[in-house]
């Protein structure tokens, strides 16, 4: 027995030394040390959890960030995988899309992505409260991951990628103002064409 014990919190001693976390997010070393959060849900499980992981990381999250990440929508759906007996519903496929962007100074786009995760879950007709807790679980497990792949890819950048980022998106803006510009002024200055006079019978 004594044994066995040691060699349980052994494992867990080696599990936790090689970052594993059970069932949780963890915390991430994050080159980024400030940004802002928002998301369409503002009081979301999502964002909460994700702003919760953020601030654990050591990330200053509030409004006065010079970057911003939007959650800019969450979509799930769900489709059967397979039939039980009698007809009943045996499993369904949780299909779960976060499409986010990261906004710069002047609310500039910077990155244009998504994360999309899958969970299975069963139903089980003759519970449906176990069922309920299965697809509730299944949810909970897909808001989990998909704050674990965005920290992944925020982990990914850094402030002088951002900053590079801003140039471009600038830059870009730019171009595009002035080719507003030329094309708004080339248009002033085309005469216009007198309309056709009908001669009186």
């Amino acid at each position: 027995m004594i044994k066995r014990n040691l060699l349980v919190m052994g494992l867990a001693v080696l599990l936790s030394a090689c970052g594993f976390q059970l069932r949780g997010t963890g915390t991430y070393e994050m080159a980024i040390k400030e940004i802002d959060l928002s998301a369409r849900n503002s009081y979301g499980e999502t964002v909460t959890l994700m702003r919760q992981v953020m601030e654990n990381s050591g990330i200053n999250v509030h409004s006065g960030a010079p970057y911003k990440l939007v959650l800019a929508d969450e979509k799930e759906t769900q489709r059967i995988l397979s039939y039980a007996g009698a007809g009943r519903t045996g499993e369904y496929e949780l299909n779960t899309v976060l499409d986010y962007v990261i906004l710069g100074r002047n609310d500039l786009l910077l990155v244009s992505d998504k994360i999309e995760t899958q969970r299975v879950f069963i139903h089980d007709g003759n519970n449906l409260v176990g069922s309920d807790q299965e697809a509730a679980d299944a949810r909970r497990d897909t808001r989990r991951e998909m704050v674990q792949r965005m920290m992944i890819r925020m982990q990914q950048l850094t402030p002088s990628q951002l900053d590079q980022l801003q140039e471009t998106a600038e830059a870009r803006a730019k171009a595009e103002a002035a080719a507003l510009e030329a094309a708004q002024k080339a248009e002033a200055e085309t005469p216009r064409q007198s309309p056709v006079e009908i001669p009186q019978q």
